[in-house]
């Protein structure tokens, strides 16, 4: 099973996110990184098995939250380069690859 990493900026979106939730409810960031975390493992169990947005790029929804975690396929590693909010700015992490 390979590696999964995550570029800063995704993992800056992660905790960014996760600080808006609990903001909103008690625990409600706390639910959003247990999906978050549920979908990394996901992820780095079966990496092929969710679609394909880009020449390289797969795409996990993360259960009960509007974000996608957008990830590359490396030999090493399972890099995830976005957690990206499914309404704002579409493709904004292209220059993370």
């Amino acid at each position: 099973m390979k590696k999964v990493t995550f570029h800063e900026e995704a993992d800056a979106e992660v905790r960014d996110a996760a600080r808006y939730y609990e903001e909103r409810a008690p625990d409600l960031g706390l639910s959003f990184l247990a999906d978050v975390e549920e979908a990394v493992e996901e992820i780095q169990e079966n990496p092929e098995a969710f679609p394909l947005v880009g020449e390289e790029i797969h795409r996990k929804i993360v259960r009960h939250f509007p974000y996608n975690l957008l990830y590359v396929i490396e030999p090493d590693r399972i890099r995830i380069i976005a957690a990206a909010h499914q309404k704002r700015r579409p493709r904004y992490w292209g220059h993370r690859l």
